[in-house]
């Protein structure tokens, strides 16, 4: 058993976890609550009744601390102790402790409402107020009072405002553990440097030089700044004088780490060497790295925020809290009395940093969690009077209404469709969820699985990080299709149909520059996809592609139609007098495409007049990202639909089916549901029943 701080208050955290349903914890960090918190209860029976279920927010954490456990129980990985990621599951009948990530607890509850098989549901790291931690949290307090009796509750974080959450509960008690910290001297900059990434630079190579032995954490705001910053590292070791100081091993940390990669971190130096472990702020709590004496703080973290006024994405590099800031000095004193270089002055910390972090919940599009919440079917929770933590704003609730209703999740008064019920089955986005059912009525499911598991999986078209500042602007690959002008979804389809070609051969993505790892996760998850809607479906699909050109071009049609009904919010028009797109809907406005699209135009120059986006985002200017040319024939039902539509009238029906909805796709029994049905069946329920609605609409 570890001989970590949470073992010494064992019996005190067992107390009172016996007499109150809800218990916050605070650990410090160094406490050891992630690994030590799920083997107390197991010790003391907890998990006779149940599993002890731990969620963490990040998919590496709840992979590393299940392997951790694991090997402190002296268990194989994925039998009594286990983990459950999207995608990924690693538990069996014979699991007692499951870490799984928020989400995938979130997926269970839809198929067990009252997520009968825990005994115990730590929320871990509650303190990075994750979007999906933040709807937990409200879950879990209406479960408390349908579970009473054999259901405990536990709130952990190493920083969160405990009083915060306990009021939250209905006061439940809070339990202080003190961490194993060293003291930590602050050293600040006096001034912010102008490159962040040279400061990191040489700094390190100053704590190199002369300070004595340690190993040093560097934070970094995402992989690409990690990667020019362990290539600059790399060099400059390599270029000091040979026996001036002890060697170096330099290691990434980032959530996009081959597993294999990622533990490296967790394993001691051999003698006389130092590590540099560049990490994204994975590295704050959710992972501890033993061993760590110096951090180097530049202040930042990368932050993907949306408006809900413009549907627009940016990622942003911006100023950490003063939480985060006081997170990553403390991981310089596991071990001994450490140092933390922050680079940047004290004024800009005191002055300028935000105490506590934005929840995830206040800058993010809501759309997949309002429909899964609609999903569970409950009479007494209300999406707009949701409990939240922190409420998000009711701009974002409003347009995640608007974006299920035009992909008919929800019909126009709010109530959930039996669409939307299948969609919430599946793990993916609401608009590839659609896609695939609409896809399915199309004969192109093949397709489109394919696709949405290229989306999914964030596969992307760069070149590999080895060769791409040498290839950047003189190289091509010169075997990827084109996607046939058609846009990036459909080139998207064709590089995998070509890889498919190949026999999944590992070289043919090397040789075009495909990150190969990349391109496995894509083919496990299509695999899984098309598992899901077969299960769905109840029956056998064919998720096979078609082989004839002509065939591949009918695809290629459909594949568009079942997009752009998929991805009905996400609908742009070509300006006639700007070089550039309008979005339609209810957020116009002027965008351009991507310039990495491989959309084509006519022989006048001319961009289609219609297409459909995955994502804008906002860079230089607004982009619309992976962009696919649709038609006006099939653009015309959801302009029809935005004519009509009513926010008032979506944010009416959220718990009740009002009278005059004889044709509301909900009122459909679930055996009904056939996402699949039969390729050729256009009668079915779903497809006649969305057909009159939209029918109705137009005749208003």
């Amino acid at each position: 058993m570890a001989n970590l701080p949470i073992t010494q208050f064992e019996e005190k955290i067992i107390e009172t976890v016996e007499q109150n349903p809800v218990v916050v914890i605070i650990g410090e960090t160094g406490s050891g609550k992630s690994t030590q918190l799920s083997q107390i209860l197991h010790r003391n029976g907890y998990s006779k009744s149940g599993i002890i279920g731990v969620t963490q927010p990040r998919r590496v954490a709840a992979v590393s601390v299940a392997r951790r456990v694991a090997q402190e129980l002296g268990v194989p990985l994925g039998e009594e102790v286990g983990y459950a990621i999207r995608f990924e599951d690693r538990t069996s009948e014979r699991t007692l402790i499951k870490y799984l990530t928020d989400g995938v607890l979130l997926r269970e509850s839809l198929s067990n409402a009252e997520l009968n098989q825990y005994s115990v549901i730590i929320l871990d790291e509650a303190h990075e107020r994750s979007l999906n931690t933040d709807i937990l949290l409200g879950l879990v307090k209406r479960l408390v009072k349908m579970r009473a009796s054999n259901l405990k509750i536990l709130i952990t974080s190493a920083t969160l405002d405990g009083e915060q959450v306990s009021k939250f509960f209905s006061n439940c008690p809070i339990l202080n553990v003190p961490g194993k910290l060293y003291p930590v001297e602050i050293l600040y900059s006096k001034e912010r440097p102008k490159s962040y990434i040279d400061s990191c630079l040489k700094t390190a190579i100053d704590i190199h030089v002369k300070e004595p032995e340690g190993d040093v954490l560097i934070f970094m705001t995402g992989q690409d700044d990690i990667e020019k910053l362990v290539s600059k590292l790399e060099e400059k070791v390599r270029s000091l004088e040979e026996g001036s100081c002890m060697d170096a091993i330099i290691l990434p940390l980032h959530g996009s780490l081959p597993p294999e990669m990622q533990v490296r971190v967790f394993s001691p130096p051999p003698p006389n060497c130092r590590r540099f472990i560049v990490s994204t702020n994975i590295a704050e709590t959710s992972l501890t790295v033993d061993g760590v004496v110096y951090v180097i703080d530049a202040g930042y973290v990368k932050q993907r925020q949306y408006n809900p006024s413009t549907g627009m994405y940016s990622l942003d590099v911006v100023q950490i809290s003063k939480v985060q800031a006081n997170q990553r000095a403390g991981r310089a004193g596991r071990t001994r009395p450490g140092k933390c270089y922050r680079l940047y002055p004290s004024k800009v910390y005191q002055d300028d940093f935000l105490d506590v972090t934005v929840p995830e919940i206040q800058r993010s599009s809501l759309a997949g969690s309002v429909l899964y919440l609609k999903s569970l079917d409950l009479s007494d929770i209300n999406v707009l009077k949701f409990d939240f933590l922190d409420p998000p704003s009711f701009e974002s609730l409003e347009d995640a209404l608007k974006q299920l209703y035009l992909i008919d999740a929800i019909d126009e008064n709010g109530t959930i469709t039996s669409v939307g019920r299948t969609m919430a089955e599946l793990p993916l986005e609401p608009s590839l969820s659609r896609t695939l059912i609409e896809a399915n009525e199309y004969n192109c499911l093949a397709q489109a699985l394919t696709v949405a598991a290229m989306l999914s999986a964030e596969t992307t078209l760069l070149l590999s990080r080895s060769n791409r500042t040498e290839k950047k602007r003189k190289h091509t690959p010169r075997d990827l299709p084109d996607g046939s002008g058609l846009g990036d979804h459909i080139q998207l389809l064709q590089i995998y149909e070509r890889w498919d070609e190949t026999d999944y051969d590992v070289d043919w993505c090397r040789d075009n520059d495909l990150q190969v790892r990349g391109m496995k996760f894509v083919k496990d998850v299509r695999k899984q996809l098309s598992q899901i809607m077969q299960k769905i479906a109840k029956g056998s699909l064919d998720v096979r592609a078609n082989q004839s050109r002509k065939g591949r071009q009918q695809d290629y049609r459909n594949l568009r139609k079942a997009l752009c009904v998929g991805f009905a919010n996400q609908l742009a028009e070509r300006m006639i007098h700007h070089n550039g797109y309008r979005t339609i809907g209810f957020k116009p406005q002027l965008v351009q495409v991507h310039p990495s699209s491989v959309l084509r135009t006519d022989e006048e120059g001319m961009l289609p007049n219609y297409v459909v986006y995955h994502e804008l985002i906002s860079t230089s200017r607004p982009y619309m990202r992976n962009v696919c040319a649709v038609e006006m024939l099939w653009v015309t039902p959801i302009l029809k639909k935005l004519e009509k539509l009513d926010i008032n009238k979506l944010s009416g029906g959220v718990s009740h089916i009002g009278e005059g909805t004889e044709e509301t796709l909900a009122e459909a029994p679930k055996k009904e549901v056939d996402v699949a049905g039969l390729s050729n069946d256009r009668e079915s329920k779903i497809q006649a029943a969305r057909e009159r609605f939209l029918a109705r609409k137009a005749n208003k």
